[in-house]
């Protein structure tokens, strides 16, 4: 373990003074130890919050309150903290139960996402707030060297998923809602749903195309919606 907790140091660019939160980070609850990294997760989690709204703020001084909340929503999520975990390799370092090894427990999205997150808290524990920045910035700019709308929001589908899924609890339905023209030059008309209810609908030249326009146009009505 000591090993372990002196390579993610250096991966991480951060020395320990509390070598028991590094150890409380790595340790999923499967362990069924005394302190897992269940409270650890819930503060990186916010911290990562913070630390991404500032560098987009800063990064990009011109664009409004909306691109940034989508670009922050784009990097603040489980898909993308366990790209980030997986370059730190903790999927090696995490503390987990037997049963959870045969589950392949070590490359889970859930786990590696959550695993990160208490590592970032433990780090602002033990060295506050610009420690953390030190730390996640680096990280986020090398496995998303290329920080942009084009780039980060190719997949409309997967960040309504993620929203709907963080937000009600259920994840969005697709269905087609009209389709017409000749076979070699179709238009297709497809409807994204929540709970029954047609949250939009868009058109494309395939189904694919109209559910990612779909899925963009009900991702920025809720988006909206939650910051009234």
């Amino acid at each position: 373990m000591k090993e372990n907790i002196e390579r993610l140091e250096q991966r991480l660019g951060y020395q320990f003074k509390d070598k028991q939160l590094i150890t409380q980070a790595l340790t999923h609850k499967s362990c069924k130890k005394t302190k897992n990294n269940e409270r650890l997760e819930f503060l990186g989690d916010a911290v990562l919050d913070l630390i991404v709204g500032e560098y987009l703020y800063m990064k990009f001084p011109t664009k409004p309150e909306g691109e940034l909340s989508k670009l922050r929503a784009s990097l603040v999520n489980d898909k993308s903290f366990k790209n980030i975990a997986q370059e730190l390799n903790l999927g090696k370092s995490i503390l987990i139960s037997a049963a959870e090894e045969h589950n392949d427990g070590r490359s889970k999205e859930s786990l590696l996402s959550n695993a990160f997150e208490a590592v970032i808290g433990a780090v602002y524990l033990d060295g506050g707030l610009q420690n953390a920045k030190a730390a996640a910035i680096p990280l986020f700019e090398k496995v998303y060297p290329k920080i942009d709308m084009q780039t980060l929001f190719k997949d409309y589908k997967t960040l309504l998923q993620e929203f709907t899924q963080a937000h009600f609890g259920v994840t969005p339905d697709y269905t087609l809602v009209h389709s017409s023209g000749p076979d070699h030059k179709k238009e297709f008309e497809m409807a994204v749903m929540l709970r029954g209810k047609v949250l939009a609908k868009a058109r494309g030249n395939t189904k694919k195309e109209a559910e990612q326009i779909a899925a963009k146009n009900a991702f920025e009505i809720l988006e909206k919606e939650a910051h009234e």
